[in-house]
C-alpha cells in the first residue's frame, strides 16, 4: 500500500520528479464565494500566525518599519517583492504574524507566494486551502517560464505585494545555495519595477523542526531582520539600453539580491545570540 504523502515532509524536497500536472483554481475575475473564502482562510492563517509567533513564542522583529512603509505607503500600483531565506515549512506563514491586525480581513493586503506544486498542490482540497490563502502552484523544473510566474508578474502589475524564497526549498542544513532566476524576471519583467525588500529570520525551525514529529512548538526565539529596500529601475533601464539579454538581466538581478541576504544573514544570526543571550 502507497505511503501517505505529508505536505510538510521537508524529505520530500530531495530527488523528487517534478509533476506536470496542477491544481490552479485562480479566475480572472473570482466569484464573490471565493473572495469570501479567501477572507475567511487569510483571517485563519494569519490569525494564527500572530498568535503562534508573537504569544506563544518570542519573536524580535529589527526594521519593522522598513517592512510597514513598504507595505503601507508605497506609490499607487508599484508591486512589492519580499525575498527571504528558507529554514522551515512554517517560514510562510509564521513570518506575518509581525503583520498587523488589519491585514487579517484585508486579502487584498496578504502576500502571494509560489509553493511546490508536488508538495502543496497534490490533492484539490489542499489546493483549495492553500489557494484561497494567495498560494500559486510552482512547477519546480520548468524554468522561469510557466504559468504560475506569469501569474505573478500580473498580480506585481497590479501593485499587489509577493514573497518569494529563491532559494527553491527548505534549507535544511542552511549551506550555501545559489538563488533560483525566478525572482530576477519577476522584478525585470514588470512594467513598473517592483521594490525588493530582503530579510533573514533565525529560529524558524525551532518552532517547527525539520524532523518528525511535524508539530509546532512553543516557547522558542525568532529574530527577524528587515533589510533596505533595493532599487533595480535604474539599473534593468541601464541594461536594456546596453541591449543585455533578458537571462542576464534576471541573474544581475538574482545574484545583487543573494548578496544582500547573504550580508543580513551574518547580522541576523549576531542580533539572534545578542538578543535572547541574557535568557539563555
Amino acid at each position: 500500500m502507497p505511503q501517505k504523502k505529508n505536505i510538510c515532509n521537508t524529505n520530500n524536497l530531495y530527488n523528487i520528479t517534478p509533476s506536470r500536472e496542477t491544481f490552479f483554481l485562480f479566475k480572472d475575475r473570482p466569484s464573490r464565494l471565493w473572495n469570501l473564502g479567501a477572507r475567511i482562510a487569510c483571517f485563519v492563517v494569519i490569525g494564527y500566525s500572530k498568535v503562534w509567533a508573537g504569544l506563544l513564542n518570542t519573536y524580535k522583529i529589527h526594521n519593522k518599519e522598513r517592512l510597514y512603509k513598504c507595505l503601507y505607503d508605497r506609490e499607487e500600483k508599484r508591486g512589492l517583492v519580499t525575498v527571504s531565506n528558507h529554514d522551515s515549512c512554517m517560514d510562510d506563514p509564521m513570518l506575518w504574524g509581525c503583520l498587523k491586525w488589519r491585514n487579517t480581513v484585508q486579502p487584498a493586503k496578504v502576500r502571494w507566494i509560489t509553493a511546490a506544486n508536488d508538495i502543496c498542490f497534490t490533492k484539490w482540497s489542499h489546493a483549495l486551502f492553500f489557494s484561497l490563502g494567495r498560494v500559486v502552484p510552482i512547477i519546480r523544473g520548468d524554468g522561469v517560464y510557466q504559468r504560475s510566474m506569469d501569474f505573478i508578474i500580473e498580480k506585481i502589475n497590479n501593485g499587489d505585494w509577493t514573497h518569494i524564497f529563491p532559494e527553491g526549498r527548505v534549507n535544511i542544513d542552511k549551506s550555501f545555495i545559489r538563488f533560483k532566476w525566478g525572482v530576477g524576471r519577476l522584478v525585470a519583467e514588470a512594467k513598473k519595477i517592483p521594490i525588493v525588500l530582503p530579510m533573514y529570520h533565525v529560529g524558524m525551525d525551532d518552532i517547527l523542526p525539520n524532523n518528525k514529529p511535524y508539530v509546532p512548538r512553543i516557547r522558542k526565539k525568532v529574530t527577524l531582520l528587515i533589510g533596505q529596500p533595493m532599487e533595480f529601475t535604474e539599473d534593468v533601464e541601464l541594461m536594456r539600453h546596453m541591449k543585455k539579454t533578458p537571462t542576464e538581466i534576471r541573474k544581475y538581478i538574482t545574484d545583487k539580491i543573494q548578496d544582500e541576504i547573504y550580508k543580513l544573514k551574518e547580522k541576523a544570526e549576531r542580533l539572534h545570540v545578542e538578543s535572547f543571550q541574557e535568557q539563555v
